[in-house]
């Protein structure tokens, strides 16, 4: 049985993105934008709802692509979470809590994402950091899907600028 610490796992990771910050920003309040780069390598998203304001919430369905070898978090091919924007500093930080909607108790709980924007001389140095990782998560997973995001993020500003 896992200890609480492994429960309780944050995970970080960051990229140097060619944009502003204020483009990326804009990028998290689009929904178009938004499902275009949010789903990692191998997934699809689809908004099912989208209110970004301080409080608001949207709700994504992720959808595998290809086989995988581990099943959906909601279904055996989709994972659907509903995320709350708990804090929206223009240009600088979004903190949203995300939940899965799962029957899995391996999946469920709240986990805290807070994207960094600082500006640098290449762009915008972006800073993801997940507390509360469900522990179905597996590290590995979650840290090439985090980096993923990051490409895409990437390339959907550079290339919209």
């Amino acid at each position: 049985m896992a200890n609480a610490s492994n429960k309780r796992r944050t995970d970080s990771a960051s990229r140097v993105i060619m944009a502003s910050p204020q483009s990326i920003y804009q990028a998290f309040l689009t929904p178009e934008a938004l499902v275009s780069w949010l789903p990692p390598k191998g997934m699809s998203g689809h908004i099912d709802m989208f209110d970004p304001r301080e409080g608001g919430y949207y709700r994504m369905t992720l959808t595998y692509e290809m086989n995988q070898s581990s099943p959906g978090k909601t279904s055996e091919d989709t994972d659907v979470f509903q995320a709350k924007f708990l804090e929206l500093v223009p240009d600088k930080r979004i903190v949203q809590s995300v939940i899965f909607n799962t029957e899995d108790p391996a999946f469920s709980g709240e986990m805290i994402q807070k994207w960094i924007l600082e500006e640098v001389s290449e762009g915008t140095h972006v800073t993801i950091v997940c507390e509360n990782v469900p522990e179905g998560i597996q590290k590995e997973d979650h840290d090439t899907g985090l980096s993923s995001t990051l490409e895409n993020l990437a390339i959907y500003t550079e290339n919209n600028l």
